[in-house]
């Protein structure tokens, strides 16, 4: 399982890539993509949509499951990964550059409530 260092993480799967202090990208996790199996379609939110942390904000279906996508911090959608539309298979070939949604941060102190990698791997042992 691949972990970036420099991401954050929620224990519902997704990661986060902070951009600059109120921008971030959101995808699921290696282990996430690999639990699901080969992902078939991607539905997304659309853009100006406020996503709240806990809620869902999209769905990844696959040959196994249709999972939720969950929210791991408060913000608005400003930008689609319009290319999922046509290979969502690329997040299972690779998780971290397949981001789904780009989103304007409320509030950037909840950054700081994120897992790291290595917390993040400590919640895949218990």
């Amino acid at each position: 399982m691949k972990l970036l260092q420099d991401l954050k993480y929620s224990s519902d799967h997704e990661w986060v890539k902070v951009i600059d202090s109120e921008t971030v990208y959101i995808g699921i996790t290696d282990f996430a993509q690999d639990q699901l199996g080969e992902v078939l379609f991607v539905e997304m939110p659309e853009v100006g949509d406020e996503i709240s942390i806990g809620e869902d904000f999209g769905v990844v279906e696959s040959s196994k499951v249709a999972s939720d996508l969950i929210a791991p911090i408060n913000g608005e959608v400003i930008e689609l990964n319009d290319a999922l539309e046509d290979e969502p298979g690329s997040i299972n070939e690779d998780p971290y550059e397949s981001w789904i949604i780009k989103v304007k941060v409320s509030d950037a102190g909840e950054l700081e409530e994120l897992l790291s990698a290595a917390d993040y791997e400590a919640t895949l042992e218990d």
